[in-house]
């Protein structure tokens, strides 16, 4: 067989651990020819191709980002989008793909199956938040980088008396900002799940500081929003799947904090470098085992599925189950973490 990878959406770690695996046993176990399309489906739409072998993926397992490059192009947006990914396929004689994203990199592969096109998912994405699997590879490495700024943060806001405000990824889940918040001591963590009201959040910090603390850190989601209040966008317009950019909202809240208790506020955006540097050794592990058992299913001829952790085990699920519906952060989690509150 000729089997094609992609990298599709943010960029996270572990990206190439998963493509070293494929390539590593496609080749070595199965003996299968195996290519990459560079910049997710836009490779494939524009036919940009790369020959993968053994050899030229030594040495990726420590490194983050991704080899094959990566964008958010939706070629079902595109007007013939369906039938150039067809036809790049077909020219390149590539029997499946393996497609390594979140839910609209594997969305678009649920739909492209049913045109044909053959495809294993696997699930990528620092916000946790697809659905059939326990935990997606990045997560825990995003969670260590959020948790480590935290803990930095705690110790110059108690130097200086004051209240933290640390803005972290996570468009409609908190998963990440619940993680860290709870690893690192947060004293509040919001996350898009639950609106929240400024002024409770100043009582609890009060209510904090009257008994005794002089410092505070607060941990909030991108995707937070104020009870009421429209979502903090950085940008107008939306890409090819229909988001917004989102963002801003820790430095809204910050003055409010500050303005309301007249605790000297500051506000940290961590951004970016969430998604950047190496894997941790989990991530590592997971994304290795991730890309084995997807050129097992490929192997299998077992399409439309996405390899997945339940447990300690490896296996395989429908796609269509993983993307159908976001995995948010239960009731039950953010009410285990609001007993460090206040």
């Amino acid at each position: 067989m000729r089997v094609g990878i992609l990298t599709g959406g943010g960029d996270c770690p572990g990206l190439n651990a998963v493509i070293r695996a494929v390539v590593r046993k496609g080749e070595n176990v199965y003996g299968h020819q195996l290519v990459g399309y560079r910049q997710g489906w836009r490779g494939v739409l524009d036919g940009d191709v790369i020959e993968l072998t053994v050899g030229a993926t030594r040495g990726l397992l420590p490194r983050g980002g991704t080899l094959l490059g990566t964008s958010r192009t939706n070629p079902l947006e595109r007007e013939g989008g369906v039938a150039a990914v067809q036809a790049t396929l077909a020219r390149d004689r590539v029997d499946a793909l393996v497609a390594i994203g979140g839910e609209d990199t594997l969305g678009v592969a649920a739909e492209l199956g049913d045109h044909g096109v053959c495809s294993v998912g696997v699930p990528k994405t620092i916000d946790n938040d697809l659905s059939a699997t326990d935990v997606t590879f990045g997560f825990h490495t995003a969670v260590q980088v959020a948790t480590d700024a935290i803990d930095r943060l705690q110790t110059t806001a108690e130097s200086h008396d004051r209240v933290m405000v640390v803005e972290v990824m996570g468009r409609q889940t908190g998963w990440l900002a619940l993680w860290s918040g709870l690893a690192g001591g947060a004293h509040e963590i919001l996350v898009p799940e639950r609106p929240f009201d400024v002024d409770e959040v100043c009582d609890r910090l009060r209510h904090r500081h009257a008994g005794g603390a002089s410092y505070s850190i607060v941990v909030v989601a991108e995707g937070a929003q104020l009870a009421g209040a429209s979502l903090r966008v950085q940008a107008a317009g939306v890409d090819e799947f229909g988001h917004v950019r989102l963002g801003g909202i820790g430095s809204a809240l910050g003055p409010e904090i500050e303005a309301r208790t007249g605790y000297e506020t500051r506000v940290t955006i961590l951004g970016h470098v969430l998604r950047g540097g190496t894997p941790s050794a989990f991530d590592r592990i997971l994304a290795t085992r991730f890309g084995l058992a997807a050129i097992d299913a490929v192997h299998d001829q077992d399409f439309a599925t996405m390899v997945a952790l339940r447990g300690i085990d490896i296996v395989r699920v429908p796609v269509a189950d993983a993307v159908r519906t976001l995995k948010t952060v239960p009731d039950a989690l953010l009410e285990d973490a609001a007993v460090f509150f206040g």
